[in-house]
């Protein structure tokens, strides 16, 4: 899914949320708010490779995403986001030219923090900041080294997304995050030695899913 055809399906989503029937929506302190989500995960990367130079690419990735909010006042809840995603990872314009480096999953659990411009409307819009710790883990090394390992992670996380009720308790939603992710890794290229690699991967994830508030 590109940034276009995201916001074109927003854009239908909301014409759709502006056709249903008026609802009792409020949204209470100690409220839990369930969502689930189909998610493009788009890396914006950029890195710096030693030795051999060149730059890394990180391939796009969909799946699915649960998170968890729960509210501390009718505007601010905390939220937990799960999710994990497979990406293929590779190295082009390298004095080895270009590799295959297999794969790796992500896993960046994410603790943000939101605030509900509109909590009694029927349609919700939200902004949010957090942190998230991203783990690397079922590494596929490829064809070409010997072994890869990915230094976990810890960085920021943005957000900002629209909850549009349905019925009184579930809802639509659509969804932005950029996470401000980098990670070092270390390649065992065999023959060529130990190269180590400073990895922006940066993604922005857009979701469209639906949620229940209980």
């Amino acid at each position: 899914m590109t940034r276009i055809s995201f916001f074109a399906v927003f854009g239908v989503f909301t014409l759709f949320a502006l056709t249903l029937p008026t609802v009792a929506a409020a949204q209470d302190p100690g409220d839990w708010l369930v969502r689930l989500r189909t998610i493009a995960v788009i890396p914006d990367e950029s890195s710096t490779i030693g030795t051999i130079g060149g730059a890394a690419t990180v391939g796009n990735e969909y799946t699915i995403e649960l998170d968890f909010s729960y509210f501390l006042t009718k505007n601010i809840s905390a939220e937990l986001i799960l999710a994990t995603s497979k990406h293929n990872i590779g190295a082009v314009g390298t004095t080895l030219g270009d590799l295959d480096l297999g794969s790796v999953w992500l896993l960046p659990p994410t603790l943000n923090l939101q605030y509900h411009f509109s909590p009694d409307a029927r349609i919700n819009p939200y902004v949010v900041a957090g942190l998230n710790l991203t783990l690397f883990h079922s590494v596929n090394n490829g064809p070409t080294v010997v072994d890869m390992d990915y230094k976990t992670a810890i960085g920021f996380s943005l957000q900002a997304g629209v909850d549009m009720l349905t019925s009184e308790k579930t809802y639509v939603n659509l969804d932005i995050k950029k996470l401000f992710l980098d990670t070092t890794v270390t390649i065992d290229a065999g023959g060529a030695g130990v190269v180590t690699a400073d990895v922006n991967i940066n993604p922005w994830i857009f979701g469209i899913g639906i949620g229940v508030r209980f």
